[in-house]
């Protein structure tokens, strides 16, 4: 399974970004949460950033998943000031994924301002570290990380801008551009969070997905991370123009996101992919099942995305590949062992039902080698 998309260093949260005792418990949500997060990046450098990377690299690998997409945006050193080599902490992640073995896309972050309201807002505290001024520069130091990739085995590179909210228009339309021109994916955090969708439509008159489409940014090449708070228009342009939508049930679920709305688009046959986002879990199969049984409970019915499919695993391993940009064929095999808890006595020819509904990262067994055909 493609992991399509992964902050590794956020592992470091887990149960430190969990509600707070008292009073400010009643307001807790993805905003506050982001205020530990920013003091996790602020802690950073590159030694530390490679250490926690590779520990979530290797949960990765161990669980099933066979490549990652790091959506990797803390560039800079602490007052925002690049390091000698602008791109050493984006090293320092791809290092650590090589060490553990695990296929990486690295894609980098574009990141503007602090956010709209009213007026372009400037990056304070740990947004200075993902922040350039303007987005030549970025790009500029994005060519420089796709040469050295270029010369390092099982990795490769593509782009992103962070979100509507922290990257203007002109940005994104300059990286679809880039993105385009190099054949490269592009990535971008999209339609997450209510007020994100307020802000956007009071910045541009029109929905994040909307933008994106209007600055070219949607294509067959585009990941739109989260895609929760969408209407039917915005469900009807990433049918149209093949883009990926990238859910992460378990992050979505610990944020109180909202609900991921799988069957608008299944039925809308809009490409569907997992990713581990914020690592409070790092298990494909419970991605996958929490995905299946949202879509059950939005339905009140056992009709989700696996009756479908009838393979919603190998759909989801198709879609994440294209995510990122992967030959599917190119993906290493897990080996599952049967005798597991969660799948003995199972019959045969329901196994790809059970891998979907009943299976944990446990119950792997280790990588194999790819079969012939």
């Amino acid at each position: 399974m493609p992991n399509a998309h992964s902050h590794a260093f956020q592992r470091g949260l887990r149960g430190v970004g969990e509600r707070p005792a008292g009073a400010a418990a009643r307001s807790d949500d993805f905003w506050s949460w982001r205020e530990a997060m920013y003091r996790l990046a602020e802690s950073l450098d590159p030694g530390s950033m490679q250490e926690a990377a590779a520990a979530a690299f290797a949960e990765m690998a161990r669980a099933g998943y066979g490549a990652v997409g790091e959506f990797h945006y803390v560039h800079h050193q602490p007052d925002g000031t690049p390091y000698d080599d602008p791109n050493e902490m984006a090293i320092a992640v791809a290092e650590a994924a090589i060490a553990e073995g695990l296929r990486i896309v690295l894609i980098p972050v574009a990141y503007a301002r602090a956010g709209w309201d009213g007026a372009d807002l400037e990056p304070q505290g740990a947004q200075r570290r993902f922040s350039d001024p303007d987005v030549e520069t970025f790009l500029t130091r994005l060519d420089r990380l796709r040469h050295w990739a270029a010369e390092s085995a099982g990795v490769e590179v593509g782009v992103a801008a962070h979100s509507v909210r922290a990257v203007p228009a002109s940005w994104l339309e300059r990286i679809a551009a880039y993105s385009e021109e190099r054949g490269i994916v592009r990535h971008v955090h999209a339609s997450e969070q209510r007020r994100e969708v307020h802000a956007c439509r009071a910045e541009y008159g029109c929905s994040p997905i909307a933008l994106l489409a209007r600055t070219g940014f949607l294509g067959p090449r585009t990941g739109v991370v989260h895609g929760i708070h969408v209407d039917d228009q915005d469900i009807s342009l990433m049918a149209s123009t093949r883009s990926i939508v990238i859910t992460c049930p378990t992050t979505e679920g610990n944020l109180g996101d909202g609900h991921f709305p799988a069957v608008a688009y299944r039925d809308a046959n809009v490409r569907i992919a997992i990713g581990s986002d914020s690592q409070v879990r790092v298990d494909p199969f419970e991605e996958v099942r929490e995905l299946e049984t949202g879509a059950r409970r939005q339905l009140e019915t056992r009709e989700g995305l696996l009756s479908a499919s009838g393979d919603l695993w190998a759909e989801l391993v198709t879609s994440g590949a294209a995510s990122l940009g992967l030959d599917e064929e190119g993906l290493p095999w897990i080996e599952l062992d049967l005798t597991h808890p969660t799948l003995r006595d199972v019959p045969a020819e329901v196994l790809p039902l059970a891998i979907a509904t009943c299976a944990t990262a446990d119950a792997v067994a280790g990588p194999v080698p790819q079969p012939d055909s």
